[in-house]
């Protein structure tokens, strides 16, 4: 069944829902193509994201996902059956050699985030088409109620089908959505060791032809930041929703945390990449006098290229014996670790989701954390501590006064865990994730007042 078209404010073609789907909305189950370049269970980051919300959604809808070729064989082994379940899409002619040149112009492993980026650009426009070529005859004819595209992430890839979508009458949602953080003034050393040269024109993407054309036609724009909905023009604010694009999923993360209760020192967490933007070197500064005396114990976790020189400081401060690094650690080991912590201590400067704040609050473990970008929107002082952004030694002295106070007082931090482990279980779990993007559904479909207010 295919829907009417009316115009938007852009003059773009745009379908709305006949009478008849309005009144079975609030009572279907979906037909949901989900594509998710990205979607892997044994990966982090992005392809974890992408396949954690494809796999909740099959509890609200009945999803195919689309997926690149790299990703079949641990759906595979994570139990799905190809051409059921999901669709492995082979762009690897066109995605190896580009990803072989992005990995030499971002000069340097972990490094180059935006250059390479720019060059998965030029291969994702390519998966796009070979999933049209594949499923275009099939969303035509209307076999799905909406086509979602969940990664790419990042608000710069504009989308080959979503006009597409939108001329057969089929809502296209788009996102979460999130990226893009500026550097912080200040900080341009770090921008510069992390070799995000071509960050400084980033903005250029913006007048690209492709992304008017996608944000026109998207039925609803899912955003993941404050930062990234200030990104989306204003006349496309009546469909765009706000929606951090991480969550947790309890059976990794179902143990709880006693935070102050064990007395000193206090034991306080890192987790990432050992990179700069990431700050652990400013946190093992701002820790270092604590360190010394005994009053605190700080467990490294994660690996990088600033992983030798962080050994060298800590010897240098002569605080090795209050310092753990753990290198990169399983979900469930980083879990056995961050569990025996009073404090999450991530003072990163550039952080677009932060999923490992949630991690972290998931197990009653209060963070702390810089007031900017991801983190500092998923943090506010009920079940957390946030610091203001400030130059390199204002985040150390803050960040040091800030720790000097936990081990004067460890009181609050129990209450602070359980508020954080609260907060978690009520809307950042992956099946809350997927009941709020139902919601989405409900509203593209319906169009019936106003987007949901999602948290």
């Amino acid at each position: 069944m295919h829907n009417k078209s009316s115009t938007n404010i852009d003059g773009f073609e745009t379908a709305s829902p006949s009478e008849d789907a309005k009144k079975t909305v609030a009572s279907k189950r979906f037909k949901v193509l989900v594509i998710a370049e990205a979607a892997n269970p044994e990966l982090v980051s992005v392809p974890l994201i992408g396949w954690s919300i494809a796999k909740a959604l099959r509890a609200i809808a009945d999803v195919h996902v689309v997926t690149q070729t790299r990703n079949r064989d641990a759906m595979l082994r994570a139990g799905w059956i190809e051409d059921k379940d999901f669709t492995a899409i082979n762009s690897e002619s066109v995605a190896r050699p580009l990803w072989r040149i992005g990995e030499v112009l971002s000069m340097g492993e972990g490094k180059g985030w935006t250059t390479k980026q720019a060059i998965g650009a030029i291969s994702y426009a390519w998966f796009e088409r070979l999933v049209w070529r594949r499923f275009g005859a099939r969303i035509k004819a209307g076999e799905w109620d909406i086509v979602h595209r969940v990664t790419p992430l990042t608000p710069t890839q504009s989308s080959f089908i979503a006009p597409r979508c939108n001329s057969a009458g089929v809502p296209f949602v788009l996102g979460p959505l999130n990226g893009g953080v500026p550097w912080p003034a200040g900080f341009g050393a770090e921008r510069r060791r992390e070799r995000e040269f071509l960050s400084y024109i980033r903005g250029a993407y913006k007048i690209l032809p492709g992304r008017a054309v996608t944000l026109s036609a998207a039925a609803a724009i899912l955003v993941g930041s404050r930062y990234t909905m200030s990104e989306i023009p204003k006349k496309h604010h009546d469909r765009t929703i706000y929606l951090p694009e991480n969550a947790i999923d309890p059976d990794r993360f179902n143990a709880r945390a006693s935070p102050g209760t064990a007395g000193l020192p206090l034991k306080a967490c890192f987790v990432g990449r050992m990179v700069p933007y990431k700050g652990p070197d400013m946190l093992i500064e701002a820790a270092a006098p604590l360190l010394r005396d005994g009053r605190m114990v700080l467990e490294m976790i994660g690996d990088g290229p600033m992983m030798e020189d962080l050994k060298t400081t800590v010897l240098r401060e002569n605080v090795a014996s209050a310092v753990h690094f753990h290198g990169w650690l399983a979900h469930r080991e980083v879990q056995d670790v961050m569990v025996g912590c009073d404090l999450l201590t991530f003072p990163s400067i550039r952080e677009f989701g932060g999923g490992v704040v949630l991690e972290a609050m998931a197990l009653g473990v209060p963070p702390l954390v810089l007031d900017y970008a991801g983190p500092g929107e998923l943090v506010t002082s009920d079940w957390g501590y946030k610091l203001p952004l400030g130059t390199r030694a204002e985040i150390v002295s803050k960040l040091r006064t800030a720790l000097e106070k936990q081990v004067t007082d460890v009181t609050d931090l129990q209450r602070t865990g359980d508020a954080a482990h609260a907060r978690v279980a009520a809307a950042f779990t992956w099946s809350a994730k997927a009941k709020q993007i139902e919601q989405v559904y409900e509203w593209v479909l319906d169009r019936s007042g106003p987007p949901p207010l999602l948290l």
